[in-house]
């Protein structure tokens, strides 16, 4: 495997999994009935703590294949000399600081009972998410445009997050639909998710607009350049999901006072394709990532 592979892979893990636990935590933290919010949280345990772990590995490992990326090849991953170089002098070592910070702070997070456990995982996985802002594009700019970069940066991946990570449990919130004890607790969830859905579409779109505008400049239609290419799918795709997200909202729930287990349907297989293109989107997110926004 070549380094960059390596690097894309373990890009790729550590966002999934940050995502993931943000927007399932968040959710489940508050907009979910708080008895409903410590079931779904307890069937989602052990995907949560593979997350978390996955978070802290994958911080460790980013920076020593950086390193490598940086230096001579695989031969730099395991020296010390060019790890600590890059670690002191780099923006990429300063922001791989504040990374591991946020993700140390999953690990007590973990640990604490399932009602305090939601809020204290969604704010310690939004801060690793946060972080990220700390070793992207951003980073090539400074002073009040930098800042703004990153400040946008943060909006982008908290926005998209609460979006794309909160649909596993609503996965979970539609399978309790159909059980009378959970029934009234579901519909509040799924009714809270809608409206904070809106705004966590609008605010990855415009945010990603500005994204797009203070990298490139213009639109990414030189479909030449590697970067322009993937930036120009991550678009499309983000647009198929708003697009899945609008007819299960206004397609399928009015349909279900009359045609419930049909529209659940509809709704549920919605929601696990929204899943799969997210997880498509966070793959050419960490791929570009590596590539010059030229």
């Amino acid at each position: 495997m070549g380094l960059e592979t390596a690097l894309v892979l373990c890009r790729f893990a550590h966002n999934v999994s940050a995502m993931f636990l943000w927007g399932t935590f968040a959710y489940l933290a508050l907009l979910v009935p708080k008895s409903l919010a410590v079931e779904i949280g307890q069937r989602l345990r052990p995907a949560s703590g593979i997350a978390v772990f996955l978070i802290v590995a994958t911080t460790f490992l980013a920076l020593p294949l950086q390193a490598g990326t940086i230096g001579q090849g695989w031969t730099d991953v395991v020296d010390l000399g060019t790890i600590r170089d890059v670690l002191l002098e780099t923006s990429v070592g300063r922001g791989w600081a504040l990374q591991v910070a946020a993700a140390l702070l999953l690990l007590p997070a973990l640990a604490l009972t399932p009602r305090r456990a939601h809020a204290a995982l969604a704010v310690a996985s939004g801060l690793v998410l946060a972080s990220l802002a700390f070793s992207g594009h951003a980073t090539m700019q400074e002073g009040w445009i930098g800042l703004a970069h990153r400040s946008n940066d943060m909006l982008h991946v908290l926005s998209g997050g609460a979006w794309i990570g909160a649909l596993v449990p609503v996965i979970v919130v539609l399978d309790r639909l159909r059980q009378a004890e959970w029934r009234m607790a579901a519909q509040t969830a799924l009714m809270r998710f809608s409206s904070a859905g809106h705004v966590a579409v609008a605010l990855v779109i415009a945010s990603g607009v500005v994204n797009t505008t203070l990298v490139l400049g213009h639109l990414p239609a030189d479909w030449t350049s590697p970067y322009q290419l993937l930036l120009a799918l991550k678009i499309i795709l983000v647009a198929a999901l708003a697009g899945l997200a609008l007819i299960n909202r206004y397609v399928f729930v009015p349909r279900m006072r009359t045609r419930e287990a049909r529209s659940l349907h509809a709704i549920r297989l919605g929601t696990l394709t929204e899943i799969a293109l997210g997880i498509v989107v966070l793959g050419l997110v960490a791929w570009f990532g590596m590539l010059e926004p030229v």
